[in-house]
């Protein structure tokens, strides 16, 4: 299933590569778990039913409570960690990083990262790891909240899922992932990456800087 996982990946790489060659295409859009790419034209009927992430409200490190407005009209990168994950949260966390220095001056760009332990991460514990790790604020919100809440938005909003392949998947089992997840300023799911690997969070700024040019 992992090498499946892989596959998939490098053929959405690979498509999407060969889109961008054509300086006029956009980004493509992702309405399902499968992370198939499409690309809508807004012309077509398909363009008003695109998937969109849900209303949230979560509190962040500061204690500030952070919904869906905040983020309206922004570009941000999306993803699931716990702060006492001992190997993928970490890698995702260092690769992140190179998304706040990048757009650390350019206030249409966040980071959001849901905790997927909320027993644990309480707002005291994500203001520790934020300044334990020079997580900026301005930038990048840690976000904790009701365990349902998180896991629900998670599954049916980012396609996020530990159980991706499998038939059937318990509202009980835990849930991590190392995708981070791409979304435009409405609110869309534009991309999709390996939190783990360095090329593909290259990548991602790369369409981060993308989507803010189809807004000038």
């Amino acid at each position: 299933m992992k090498n499946l996982i892989v596959l998939i990946h490098v053929c959405c790489l690979f498509w999407t590569c060969s889109k961008r060659s054509n300086p006029e295409i956009e980004l493509p859009f992702y309405n399902s778990g499968v992370f198939t790419p499409e690309w809508i034209a807004k012309d077509d009927q398909a363009y008003d039913s695109i998937h969109t992430i849900s209303t949230f409200s979560f509190q962040d490190q500061n204690g500030e409570n952070v919904t869906n407005a905040k983020f309206d009209g922004k570009v941000y990168a999306a993803n699931f960690f716990f702060s006492i994950c001992p190997g993928v949260c970490p890698k995702m966390k260092n690769n992140l990083m190179k998304v706040q220095e990048t757009f650390i001056e350019d206030d249409r760009v966040k980071i959001l990262s849901h905790t997927v332990m909320p027993w644990v991460d309480s707002v005291a514990r994500l203001k520790e790891y934020a300044l334990l790790n020079d997580i900026d604020s301005n930038i990048w919100h840690l976000v904790t909240g009701s365990k349902q809440d998180i896991y629900s938005m998670a599954r049916s909003s980012y396609f996020a899922d530990e159980g991706f392949g499998k038939s059937v998947t318990s509202e009980e089992d835990f849930l991590h992932t190392e995708n981070v997840v791409l979304i435009d300023q409405k609110r869309r799911i534009r991309g999709v990456y390996s939190g783990t690997l360095e090329v593909e969070i290259n990548r991602m700024i790369e369409d981060i800087q993308l989507l803010l040019k189809e807004e000038e």
